[in-house]
């Protein structure tokens, strides 16, 4: 039996060689497949500023369908030839007589190609595809580059073949939050569990309609210092500092240019802090936090300086402000900047509201809807300024839904404390006062 084994040596050796370069050949696509589209956006946007190995695969991944198309065309080529091969080698053993030889070669075949084929190489693609993807780059971008000229054509019968046999499908229909609210209720978890996760989708639906403006932290809540920074600007930062904002005069522009977090640092050596500042994005005071957001994502940017009409910086918005307007049961600006609740029940039914509230959150805290006005008021403070036309004072009224506003605190310039309490039945229709 030996003897004849050897004997069969010449007839299925040529062929395991062969099919040993087409299994690492299949492991190459396979891992690289897997490495690459398991990197995350930030890890893409760090290839994409890198070595020419990691541009590439930042430029492969940006047609992300054309990458796909060949790596899964030259998958699929590759594994029909190792089938084929052992197809062949299978039948010559078997024609030799020795067709226990060819059973057990046609299964070792067949878990080879599984296992060191897909199983390991995506495996350890997982673990270090950062590495994997910078040693595939060129010869994968070679691979992609044969096949350009046919990609297209495979690309139309893909189409071609969908609507041949699958004519029916079509695009889904956009979801409204009323349809994901149905979808957290049928989720079968507890009341409890149900209730939080409808909170933070409304918050998180609420993005697309929540100006920056509502988020932002206003002028005048953070300091301000020319770059670079020096060790004697701390002596002018206040307990309540959570951000020193940058700012590089040119051509008579006050244009803030980097931010520094001071929970980030581990020091105050002037070096730490001009080598941790931030770059910083510039975006209209009218643009929706969800753009504000997908921009942070796609420029790796954690902050931004909100400008008006003019230009001019009119308060900072940041990430993590984003993600506590998401995840907070009660998110608040005013709570963020005071660090505490800027909505006090004093007695039943009685309140002292900060001026910075906005009127989103009173709203809330008083169980009542809230829709945005066409004046677009978003904050006591604005409301005041918008009725009297001028800086509010001690002993200024203003009415609104159903409740009164007096002014009992003016700090400094239009920063205020009301009380609010509700307006009985009978001075409804009392004259406005100043």
């Amino acid at each position: 039996m030996m003897i004849a084994f050897i004997d069969t040596i010449p007839i299925w050796f040529p062929g395991s060689l062969a099919l040993f370069a087409l299994t690492c050949a299949s492991g190459f696509f396979s891992g690289s497949e897997t490495a690459i589209f398991y990197l995350s956006r930030a890890e893409l946007r760090q290839f994409s500023k890198g070595k020419p190995s990691e541009q590439i695969i930042a430029t492969l991944v940006a047609d992300a369908d054309r990458l796909l198309t060949a790596v899964l065309f030259w998958n699929l080529l590759i594994n029909l030839t190792y089938f084929a091969v052992a197809g062949v080698i299978a039948k010559s053993l078997a024609d030799k007589g020795m067709t226990a030889a060819a059973g057990v070669f046609s299964v070792g075949s067949l878990l080879a190609i599984i296992l060191f084929g897909e199983v390991l190489p995506k495996s350890l693609s997982i673990v270090f595809r950062k590495k994997i993807a910078v040693l595939v780059s060129w010869p994968l971008a070679f691979s992609v580059r044969i096949l350009d000229p046919v990609i297209p054509l495979l690309q139309n019968i893909s189409k071609l073949m969908r609507r041949t046999f699958w004519p029916q499908i079509q695009k889904e229909s956009y979801l409204h939050s009323e349809d994901l609210e149905r979808a957290v209720d049928a989720s079968g978890a507890s009341e409890e569990v149900i209730r939080h996760e409808r909170q933070i989708l409304h918050n998180i639906l609420d993005l697309s309609e929540m100006p920056v403006e509502e988020v932002m932290r206003p002028r005048g809540t953070y300091l301000t210092f020319n770059m670079p920074f020096k060790l004697e600007d701390l002596t002018k930062i206040t307990p309540n500092t959570d951000y020193i904002i940058l700012r590089r005069r040119e051509n008579d522009s006050d244009e803030i240019n980097q931010i520094i977090s001071l929970t980030d640092l581990s020091s105050f050596s002037e070096k730490a802090l001009n080598q941790k500042s931030k770059r910083i994005v510039h975006v209209p005071w009218c643009a929706n936090l969800a753009e504000v957001f997908s921009r942070f994502q796609t420029e790796d940017c954690h902050f931004a300086s909100v400008v008006d009409e003019y230009g001019e910086t009119i308060g900072i918005a940041t990430y993590d402000d984003i993600i506590d307007t998401i995840l907070s049961p009660e998110p608040s600006r005013a709570k963020r900047i005071l660090r505490r609740e800027p909505v006090i029940e004093v007695t039943t039914g009685v309140y002292h509201v900060e001026g910075i509230t906005t009127l989103r959150y009173l709203c809330r805290k008083l169980q009542q809807d809230y829709e945005l006005a066409d004046d677009s008021l978003l904050t006591v403070a604005g409301m005041f300024h918008e009725k009297l036309e001028r800086l509010p004072e001690v002993g200024d009224l203003c009415d609104w839904n159903g409740y009164r506003l007096n002014v009992i605190e003016v700090r400094r310039l239009g920063h205020l404390i009301a009380e609010l309490r509700k307006v009985e039945p009978d001075n409804t229709n009392a004259p406005f006062e100043e």
